[in-house]
C-alpha cells in the first residue's frame, strides 16, 4: 500500500498526498486499482493473487533452467519440447503456448534460432555448432501464469552472434533496473532504444512485451521501441520486459506457411531474453529468476 509520502501513482512526481490523495476518505489500495482498471483495463495485483502468481513464475524459471542445461550439439528442439512436457506433466502444470492462437501453436516452448526474432516451433533439426536460441516457456500453475525466455548457445559462435546476444540482455537488465512506481511505460523503450544504438543494433517494433498472471497476455502493453505510452507503473502491476534486438534491419516477417514463426528480413541474428517482473512499493522485483539466482 502506498503511505502519504510517497511519490504519487499517477507520476506526477508529487507526494501522493499532495496529488490523488482522497480528500474526505482515508486511503485503501482499491482506489488506485479501480483507477488503473477503469482507465487502462490493468489488473493491479493483490497479495494472495501475487503470491500465485510468483509461484508459476518460480515454476517456469526452473523448467526453462532444465531446458538450458540440455540444449546441446546434437539434441534436437522436439527433444527439448518432450522434456518441457514431462517437466509440466511433474509439476501438475500446463504449458500456456500449446494450442494458443490461431492457428493452434502446436508445441509446448518457443524455440527461436539464429534468424529467428520470436516464435519459433520446435522441430527435428539437430543443434548445431555456431546456434544461437532462444528458449521462451510459459506455465500455468493452479490458474496463474508465469513467462521466460533466455538465450543459449552452442559452442563457439560468431562476433556478430556473440554482440546481438550481449545486447539483448543489456537491454533487458538496464530496462528492469529502471522500473518503480511512476516510471512511464515509455522510458523502458528508451533505455533499450539507446543500448541498441550504442551497440550497432536494431530493435523489433512488431512485438511487445506484455502483462502477465491472470491471463497470458493482459494490459499494459510494452513495447520496447520508441513510443508515447505514459501509463505510470503502480504497485501490484505485473509485466514482462523481452526486448527483440536484431544484429541487422529491425523488421521481421511472420512465415507464410506456419503463421507463427518470425524471422529477420535480412537473414542476421536476432536475440531476445525476458522476464516477468512485480512493480513494488519501493521498486521492483523479478519474478522469473532462476533457482538459487
Amino acid at each position: 500500500m502506498i503511505s502519504r509520502n510517497d511519490a504519487c501513482w499517477c507520476g506526477s512526481g508529487k507526494k501522493w498526498k499532495k496529488c490523488h490523495y482522497p480528500s474526505s476518505a482515508p486511503f485503501t489500495d482499491v482506489d488506485v486499482k479501480k483507477e488503473y482498471y477503469n482507465q487502462y483495463k490493468i489488473v493491479l495485483k493483490d497479495e494472495h493473487q501475487i503470491k500465485k502468481i510468483e509461484e508459476a513464475c518460480q515454476l517456469t524459471a526452473y523448467i526453462l533452467d532444465e531446458l538450458c542445461k540440455q540444449a546441446k550439439e546434437g539434441v534436437t528442439t522436439n527433444e527439448l519440447d518432450q522434456l518441457s512436457i514431462k517437466l509440466h506433466k511433474q509439476a501438475h502444470a500446463k504449458p500456456a503456448p500449446l494450442n494458443y492462437g490461431n492457428p493452434p501453436f502446436t508445441k509446448t516452448i518457443c524455440t527461436s534460432l539464429n534468424e529467428v526474432v520470436c516464435h519459433g516451433i520446435p522441430d527435428d533439426r539437430p543443434l548445431q555448432q555456431g546456434d544461437i536460441m532462444n528458449i521462451d516457456v510459459s506455465s500455468i500453475l493452479d490458474g496463474y501464469y508465469g513467462d521466460c525466455s533466455r538465450m543459449v548457445t552452442i559452442g563457439q559462435i560468431d562476433e556478430e552472434k556473440k554482440r546481438v546476444v550481449d545486447t539483448s540482455y543489456q537491454c533487458l537488465m538496464d530496462a528492469i533496473a529502471i522500473c518503480k512506481p511512476g516510471v512511464k511505460i515509455f522510458e523502458i523503450a528508451e533505455v533499450i532504444e539507446a543500448i541498441a544504438k550504442k551497440n550497432h543494433c536494431t530493435v523489433v517494433y512488431q512485438f511487445v512485451g506484455h502483462g502477465v498472471g491472470l491471463a497470458f497476455h493482459e494490459p499494459p502493453q510494452v513495447p520496447f521501441h520508441y513510443n508515447d505510452y505514459s501509463i505510470p507503473m503502480a504497485p501490484g502491476m505485473i509485466f514482462t520486459i523481452e526486448p527483440m534486438i536484431n544484429a541487422g534491419v529491425a523488421e521481421a516477417v511472420i512465415d507464410s506457411k506456419d503463421k507463427w514463426t518470425a524471422r529477420t528480413v535480412d537473414g542476421r541474428p536476432s536475440a531476445q531474453w525476458e522476464h516477468t517482473i512485480l512493480i513494488t512499493p519501493s521498486g521492483h522485483k523479478i519474478l522469473t529468476l532462476p533457482p538459487n539466482a
